[in-house]
């Protein structure tokens, strides 16, 4: 028999609340909270499966500093033609712009960081 097995990438931070609400409203996802109120998984109908996770001690990384380099990194993929407006909705939510610079072409990234700090992509659907 085999195992069924389902990954979740794990946030870190002060104010799991804050950062569930913040992915939960670009991604549109619903929050779940389970009985560990420190806990919250955000989960979407198109696959998205996230969880924000209160760590007391929590410090953002800086970027790009190599000493405190990102160990995972979240790649959000939108259509070529709607870059612009997601752009715009992650920065009405909170979202800091950290290399938006050379965008337009077919590799058109986005860096950003997250009201916690976590680094994350926002990149063409190809």
């Amino acid at each position: 028999m085999t195992v069924a097995k389902i990954s979740v990438l794990v946030l870190d931070c002060a104010e799991p609340v804050e950062l569930a609400e913040f992915y939960s409203s670009f991604l549109d996802a619903e929050i779940r909270v389970g009985p560990d109120p420190d806990f919250l998984e955000i989960i979407g109908n198109a696959g998205v499966h996230l969880a924000v996770r209160r760590d007391h001690g929590y410090a953002p990384a800086s970027w790009p500093r190599p000493e405190s380099s990102q160990q995972a990194h979240l790649r959000i993929l939108v259509s070529r033609g709607e870059i612009d407006e997601a752009e715009r909705e992650l920065i009405a939510l909170g979202a800091r712009p950290l290399d938006t610079k050379d965008n337009g072409g077919p590799r058109d990234t986005r860096l950003y960081s997250d009201p916690a700090g976590h680094s994350f992509t926002l990149a063409i659907l190809t």
